[in-house]
């Protein structure tokens, strides 16, 4: 039986309460703020980024990155459950024509650890378009200093027209 996105964290499966750290320590460690509060224990932390009001998603490090992680209002956005998002190449969120812009600000970050000035175009699973403002984009570092991916977080966006359909 597939598991709604409601259940992604209060199952405290460990691998999501690790990534949720993973997310939560590595924002902190490039920013020096904290994401969410970080009372309480992990599986309580990993429920807060869960239900925040502001997007979180990530992605791991194959070449060609999958998404590992969308909060609930991640999920809203692009239109997508929990099980479809993981299967999800990263690069699907941006369209085509934006493909470019989106791999050189995963570089400068790859470069930067992190990024506090980003805005593009994406694109949600049913082609319903939104620019993204004043997104943060960070590396994730784990606790043996190795990488393991990228982050993004954001609060605003815009929904954008339609592209025309080609004659």
């Amino acid at each position: 039986m597939a598991r709604r996105p409601d259940d992604f964290c209060k199952d405290s499966r460990p691998e999501t309460i690790e990534h949720a750290q993973l997310l939560l320590d590595s924002y902190r460690r490039w920013l020096g703020v904290e994401l969410v509060d970080r009372s309480g224990s992990p599986a309580d932390q990993a429920q807060r980024l869960l239900e925040a009001d502001f997007v979180v998603v990530s992605h791991g490090t194959q070449d060609d990155p999958i998404l590992n992680f969308g909060n609930r209002a991640a999920m809203r956005l692009w239109e997508l459950d929990w099980e479809t998002l993981c299967r999800t190449p990263s690069r699907m969120t941006a369209e085509p024509v934006h493909r470019d812009e989106r791999a050189q600000l995963l570089a400068r970050t790859t470069r930067d650890g992190y990024v506090d000035d980003y805005q593009g175009i994406r694109i949600s699973a049913t082609g319903r378009r939104f620019r993204i403002e004043r997104a943060t984009v960070w590396n994730l570092i784990d606790a043996h200093g190795a990488y393991a991916g990228q982050a993004a977080k954001f609060s605003d966006w815009t929904d954008l027209p339609s592209r025309p359909l080609a004659t």
